[in-house]
């Protein structure tokens, strides 16, 4: 029976890598059959920023946010860190969350939040800047179906589409800081027109807020 165990996790780590949806394990006269649904994690994630030049949608403080667009650069572009550390976000979210922080000599210069949920996921940048925080980078995604709604829970309530992490709803808000002061936000799916002065404010607290305690974390051991 033990073997027959270790078999059996051989097999389900097989499907994992190899994506197969069934197996069959025989053992003297038994036969075990059984049907998995592998979603592969790399589909199921959002990316995070790589070599990537952040989008100068228009021409509105250019001149004040090129350091803060070529710091982000340098910062995704970084093969190699001195440091990197991963601690759980408990509390957050329903399906738990990830903060990884980057550390290159010493010194932190980025961090990556991951909120997970049944109907969508977050991942927030934060890059830093001599010390204090420059940008923020927020990925949205709101699944077309509950993470869990494959194709036998799609026909069995009569529906004609399945999850599937590609028909994500995707949102990106890209956020900039100047000496700690929020100057401009980005919105994809907004129409273009300045936000107010309230709002602003009401959405640097809430950034702040959230990176102070990711800050906090950072520390606890």
């Amino acid at each position: 029976m033990k073997n027959c165990f270790y078999t059996l996790l051989v097999i389900i780590a097989a499907l994992h890598w190899s994506n197969a949806e069934t197996f069959t394990l025989e053992t003297g006269n038994r036969k075990l059959s059984a049907s998995l649904q592998i979603i592969p994690s790399d589909t199921v994630k959002i990316k995070e920023s790589f070599r990537e030049n952040d989008i100068a949608i228009n021409e509105y403080l250019t001149d004040r946010l090129k350091p803060i667009r070529t710091n982000f650069k340098r910062i995704n572009s970084i093969t190699q860190w001195s440091s990197i550390k991963k601690k759980d976000i408990e509390g957050e979210s329903a399906e738990g969350g990830e903060a990884v922080f980057y550390e290159q000599k010493g010194r932190l210069e980025k961090i990556t939040a991951r909120l997970y949920g049944e109907m969508g996921q977050v991942l927030t940048e934060y890059y830093l800047l001599n010390g204090h925080l420059s940008f923020v980078f927020e990925k949205v995604y709101t699944y077309n179906r509950p993470l869990f709604y494959d194709v036998k829970v799609m026909k069995e309530n009569h529906d004609t589409e399945a999850f599937d992490f590609k028909k994500s709803e995707i949102e990106e808000n890209r956020n900039y800081f100047e000496k700690g002061k929020l100057v401009h936000i980005i919105h994809s799916l907004d129409c273009g027109a300045p936000f107010s002065s309230d709002y602003i404010e009401g959405e640097q607290e809430r950034i702040s807020e959230a990176f102070q305690k990711l800050l906090q974390l950072r520390k606890e051991k």
